[in-house]
């Protein structure tokens, strides 16, 4: 995967400079949308008083590996990440993806696997009261479905990294729902993975991010919904992707930094149309209809500021997945600001 550089705009005041002296920021974040949205302001000068940055564009399965060797002082990773590189690196409490509703998907070829192909065993529940009935149902349906999957036990599944968000949620949820285990894992780069499930290349895909939207058009149909089963059996938003800098910028570095990125964020939803240019500049030829929901999708409150579900959500994602041994387990203080 290529990168590429983009400095500070030159219309940035010529007697300010970033919190590291004459050195401006080095940041890698990935062209997808909503990220250049997010910080489309901070990186064309547009928040005062902020540092200069420095910007080099890199798919988060690249970015991963970059924060594991320390190569830059910010970076956009998968919450996967996290326990790799929290001794060098603070979590900032915003800038990040969370949310509801935006999970990674299984995808197959085959309809008769998808998640719209009906539960057998399923038992009436007339009689029960609704609210028992609702519960019932969801036990019942969880039932039915780990049958409808355990033959899938075995396959082959496309991932796009074994260090991604994406993966640990997957690895949950099979935990959870496939009786016999998962098969083959075969990693390749995001965008060949729903050609080769429609292929026939591999049995099952896990995408993430636009493919939401546009596997339909592949032909393919969901199995699973990673972040349903997320939030079914936790209750808290899903936790995808962090913003993550050096601890060696030091607190009054940090601090400004983070402030900095909510009024990058702010200034996106105030003036989206000004972000626009940017967003499509690096979506690679993504209709811009597909990019609004991308960003409309993965830039939401918790963006502008994790808080205590936000927080709850990335310490419950690694501690289960620090348990199924998937992750090394976080320390105590792992999560602290600044």
């Amino acid at each position: 995967m290529t990168t590429e550089s983009r400095k500070p705009d030159e219309s940035r005041e010529s007697g300010e400079q970033s919190a590291t002296g004459d050195r401006p920021l080095g940041i890698a974040y990935s062209p997808c949308p909503n990220d250049t949205f997010v910080f489309d302001a901070l990186a064309h000068g547009r928040v005062p008083g902020a540092p200069a940055l420095d910007v080099t564009f890199a798919d988060i399965d690249i970015t991963n590996g970059m924060a594991e060797r320390g190569e830059f002082d910010v970076l956009k990773v998968s919450y996967a990440a996290l326990p790799y590189v929290l001794d060098e690196y603070a979590l900032l409490p915003c800038g990040g993806a969370l949310g509801r509703g935006c999970g990674p998907l299984v995808l197959t070829r085959d309809e008769g696997h998808g998640g719209t192909s009906p539960l057998m065993g399923v038992p009436p529940l007339m009689g029960v009261p609704p609210l028992e009935r609702s519960r019932e149902w969801g036990r019942s349906r969880e039932s039915g479905r780990s049958r409808e999957l355990g033959g899938l036990s075995g396959r082959t599944v496309a991932v796009p990294s074994e260090k991604s968000t994406a993966y640990l949620l997957f690895r949950l949820w099979a935990a959870d729902t496939l009786p016999g285990g998962i098969g083959e894992i075969v990693v390749m780069p995001f965008h060949e993975i729903m050609p080769a499930v429609r292929d026939g290349k591999v049995d099952m895909g896990l995408v993430i991010h636009e493919a939401r939207f546009t596997y339909r058009n592949y032909g393919l149909h969901k199995l699973a919904d990673m972040g349903e089963h997320w939030e079914r059996t936790t209750g808290l938003p899903i936790p995808l992707g962090a913003i993550i800098a050096k601890r060696s910028l030091g607190a009054k570095t940090l601090t400004l930094l983070a402030d900095s990125v909510r009024a990058s964020v702010r200034a996106a939803w105030d003036d989206p149309e000004a972000a626009r240019p940017y967003v499509m500049e690096h979506a690679q030829e993504m209709d811009p209809a597909v990019a609004d929901q991308h960003i409309g999708l993965y830039v939401n409150e918790f963006t502008a500021d994790l808080g205590e579900d936000g927080y709850a959500a990335v310490r419950g994602l690694l501690t289960r997945a620090a348990a199924e041994g998937l992750v090394p387990p976080l320390g105590p203080d792992a999560l602290r600001f600044p």
